[in-house]
């Protein structure tokens, strides 16, 4: 079986590179489409309470037969948990949701400006990571401004800064300020949702290495160093975005698919979604 290629956190965990992303999964189907994923190969498992669907992943991670310490599962703060106790409450929602005794990864899931403090949020995802429920703990949507002011007032630094990424929308400054602070860039709609696989340019690229639009783009940000974890209820499908590490895109390639960006987002602005 391909093996996944492991990222440094920085704190020392180690994070498959390429893992499965379960956003907009219906509840009732979660279970069926994470086994097939992890009988696919993948060992990264995202999810989040604000989904409905960590029930069904816990279930396929319990019964898919693979030890528990080789997969990897993430998930997230819902948005009306801001507060300190609400906060330490959801975990263990999440946490008996999934039927899990930890956690390799929990996120605080937006910023929320205006809407609580996401700094008192932090410090109770510090209390966790104290704990060892949480074996590593970081963000989603974070810009450069809240990650300087969560920086400024905190102890842990964040593992993970979890972003929208793809070649329509490259995120180079928030890549780069994760980067100067050891924090790793995870991408969430890796392929816009679909929107970029129409694209000439990637499927001009696409079509010389004999791989799919879809491969290639998640190739592109494989290559550039980010975590990704596409999302599909098809079981072709999750093979096929697996199937990403037997062929390589030339500097040029990687160029011409990141100048394709247009700042253009599928999802909300982190500096003015208020959940």
């Amino acid at each position: 079986m391909t093996a996944v290629p492991d990222i440094a956190l920085n704190n020392g965990s180690q994070i498959p590179q390429l893992g499965f992303g379960t956003f907009q999964i219906p509840p009732e189907e979660t279970r069926e489409t994470t086994l097939a994923a992890l009988e696919a190969g993948y060992r990264h498992i995202d999810t989040a309470e604000m989904y409905g669907n960590e029930k069904g992943v816990g279930e396929a991670v319990r019964e898919s037969g693979i030890d528990r310490a080789d997969i990897f599962v993430t998930s997230k703060l819902n948005n009306d948990a801001h507060a300190r106790d609400d906060a330490l409450r959801a975990f263990d929602g999440t946490l008996e949701e999934l039927g899990l005794d930890h956690l390799d990864l929990f996120l605080i899931h937006w910023p929320l400006p205006g809407k609580g403090d996401f700094v008192e949020t932090w410090k109770a995802l510090e209390e966790l990571y104290r704990s060892g429920r949480a074996r590593a703990i970081g963000v989603s949507n974070f810009q450069p401004h809240h990650l300087r002011r969560l920086l400024q007032n905190s102890d842990v630094v964040p593992a993970v800064n979890q972003i929208e990424v793809h070649p329509y929308l490259t995120q180079d400054e928030v890549r780069a300020f994760n980067r100067e602070h050891e924090i790793a860039t995870e991408a969430w709609s890796p392929i816009a949702q679909g929107k970029v696989l129409d694209d000439p340019t990637i499927n001009r690229i696409a079509q010389a290495a004999g791989k799919t639009p879809a491969q290639v783009t998640l190739r592109w940000h494989l290559q550039r160093g980010d975590i990704v974890f596409p999302k599909s209820s098809t079981h072709k499908r999750i093979a096929e975005n697996f199937d990403v590490f037997d062929f390589e895109l030339s500097e040029s390639d990687i160029g011409e698919i990141s100048a394709l960006n247009r700042d253009e987002r599928t999802g909300p602005d982190p500096d003015t979604f208020t959940g």
